[in-house]
């Protein structure tokens, strides 16, 4: 199997895909930054605000208006961690460290962007909008089918300025149209929303340097997840649960998203609550449906519904 996956909740949708053995295609950062060694200054957050010109910098460089929004100038493994905002010159001095970088807060719509990318010209392209909650926490992510023409401009752009030279997926998060970070991969969260065949076009791209994907999207998708409060990880649901759940119409995929037995503090996961599941769905009442039908099977945890 071509595609290099860490989770095994993510297993369901790649392991039909027929690749050559020798094509290695990551999904986690941690694999990307051992792919393309050259390519490693993506994960830069530093790099992603000066290459915007926003308001940005290190400890060092106290910012000039606050609020300001702070993170790990490189993380790896996603989920917002270790990011909050600042509000005062004295929180700064007390919360910053090394690791940090600082950039202006942005405000607007939450949009994670992927694309498709042939020495580095964007060859297909999609946005999923994010519904905030607390806590580094989303509602829900809608797939959208409509096209974002002003974004998907800005965003090829900065690919063809910054990876010329680079065939393979790239995704983008943005708020307010100004980008907050990339990945030289894809989401894989609501990969099986993106359309029968999309992966099979994935695998080529990366045996063949090629993009033969050209199926638009006629409605929009859902990805729905169900969060907890943190605190020690429950036992999955019962297979037959599960199976229900997934048999439910509207319903694509279901992905239990964690290790049972492993402690909450050994999984990366938002300062607001830990994922204990994630729902994609065709259509966004289903979703919901399911969400809720499936927040019973854990009966014994502090489950949180937006």
């Amino acid at each position: 199997m071509p595609f290099v996956v860490r989770d095994p909740w993510r297993l369901q949708y790649f392991e039909n895909i027929p690749c050559p053995a020798d094509v290695i295609i990551p999904i986690d950062d941690i694999d990307c930054w051992d792919v393309w060694p050259d390519l490693r200054f993506i994960y830069d957050k530093l790099f992603i605000a000066q290459s915007q010109k926003l308001a940005c910098g290190t400890v060092h460089d106290m910012p000039q208006e606050f609020p300001v929004f702070a993170k790990p100038r490189i993380n790896l493994h996603g989920m917002g961690e270790g990011s909050f905002a600042v509000s005062s010159e004295n929180e700064f001095r007390a919360r910053m460290t090394d690791e940090h970088i600082w950039m202006q807060l942005l405000r607007g719509d939450h949009v994670s962007t992927d694309c498709a990318v042939v020495d580095g010209t964007v060859a297909w392209i999609c946005h999923a909008k994010g519904e905030t909650w607390d806590g580094g926490m989303f509602k829900f992510w809608t797939i959208e089918a409509a096209a974002n023409p002003h974004l998907s401009a800005f965003l090829s752009g900065w690919i063809k300025h910054y990876l010329p030279n680079h065939t393979g997926m790239v995704n983008i998060e943005t708020i307010g149209g100004k980008i907050i970070e990339a990945q030289l991969r894809f989401a894989d969260q609501w990969c099986d929303l993106n359309g029968a065949g999309w992966l099979n076009a994935v695998a080529g791209l990366y045996g063949n340097g090629t993009w033969k994907f050209h199926n638009a999207a006629t409605a929009n998708a859902y990805s729905i997840p169900l969060f907890m409060r943190h605190g020690p990880p429950p036992k999955h649901p019962a297979p037959d649960i599960q199976a229900a759940i997934r048999a439910m119409p509207g319903i694509s995929s279901l992905q239990i998203t964690f290790h049972e037995g492993k402690p909450d503090e050994g999984h990366t996961m938002p300062p607001g609550g830990f994922r204990l599941a994630v729902i994609n769905a065709w259509d966004r009442a289903a979703g919901m449906t399911a969400r809720n039908a499936l927040a019973k099977a854990f009966p014994d945890c502090d489950v949180m519904l937006p």
